[in-house]
């Protein structure tokens, strides 16, 4: 068996352990089973070990970190965002039910980069900076903010809607949920400032240039407006409640398609790095 094929393995059994455990966290919160949620945090945790021996085994097999090709860029994604996750969810045990919202989405991120070209692909010299770790590293980490404070946003709104079930009963009070959800997105904030800014003095060793108006340099730039003038009207404003949860969301698509879109759509400087 050659070194992708043991990869793709651990990659497909890193997916179906956050399935059970996906699954389990709705059986917990829809039958009432605090026990079950246990399990579903152990085996979403279990989940790690060969996800991050596929991302191990890739960094050894290609030398470069997971920043190249849409099946490196989605799995390291999902790998960040099921560690946030967790480490959110074992300290906060009554917020399981945002585990329900987040998890489909790391497992088709997941399911995406699996069905994409796999091709191992040497690192360009304009790839290799310290700068473009910080770039990456950030980017992810506010991916993972965002996604964390979309999934409180979902929970908020069907609140609001008075829909009802254990899957929202478990969450703490809507005052709490909010501030949490402003929370995340000011972690998010922070990352992609830091990420901007990294990838500014990347940009610069490699071609010259702190900023060309690429595209994703443009919507990244985008996104950061629409994050700051959210978290502006939330402090100034008081924006509050429905409004803000609909703003959260908002800001969110704006920023998926700035890192899981445009750069495969958009013929840039960067998309020629995640083909």
């Amino acid at each position: 068996m050659n070194n992708f094929a043991i990869e793709a393995s651990f990659h497909w059994a890193a997916v179906a352990l956050y399935i059970l455990g996906t699954a389990l966290f709705a059986y917990a919160l829809f039958f009432a089973r605090p026990g079950a949620a246990r399990w579903a945090l152990w085996l979403t945790g279990a989940g790690l070990l060969p996800h991050s021996a596929a991302l191990a085994l890739r960094y050894f097999s290609v030398g470069h970190g997971p920043y190249m090709l849409k099946y490196e860029v989605l799995s390291s994604n999902t790998w960040i965002a099921v560690v946030m996750l967790l480490l959110f969810v074992w300290r906060r045990r009554d917020w399981n039910a945002v585990a329900l919202l987040v998890m489909p989405v790391c497992i088709l991120m997941m399911g995406l980069g699996l069905f994409s070209n796999p091709e191992a692909r040497d690192l360009p010299p304009t790839l290799r900076s310290i700068w473009l770790v910080f770039h990456v590293f950030f980017n992810k980490l506010a991916v993972g903010a965002f996604l964390l404070s979309a999934g409180a946003s979902v929970a908020l709104l069907l609140r609001e809607r008075g829909v009802k079930g254990r899957f929202l009963e478990k969450l703490p009070d809507a005052e709490t949920v909010e501030s949490y959800m402003i929370r995340f997105i000011g972690f998010g904030f922070l990352f992609w400032s830091t990420t901007i800014g990294a990838g500014a003095i990347w940009a610069n060793q490699s071609w010259g240039r702190y900023w060309g108006w690429d595209p994703i340099e443009t919507w990244s730039l985008v996104t950061w407006l629409c994050y700051g003038a959210l978290l502006h009207a939330r402090f100034f404003f008081r924006l509050r409640g429905k409004a803000a949860a609909w703003g959260v969301l908002a800001c969110f698509l704006v920023s998926i398609l700035t890192v899981l879109i445009f750069p495969f759509v958009f013929p840039s400087l960067h998309s020629a790095y995640f083909q």
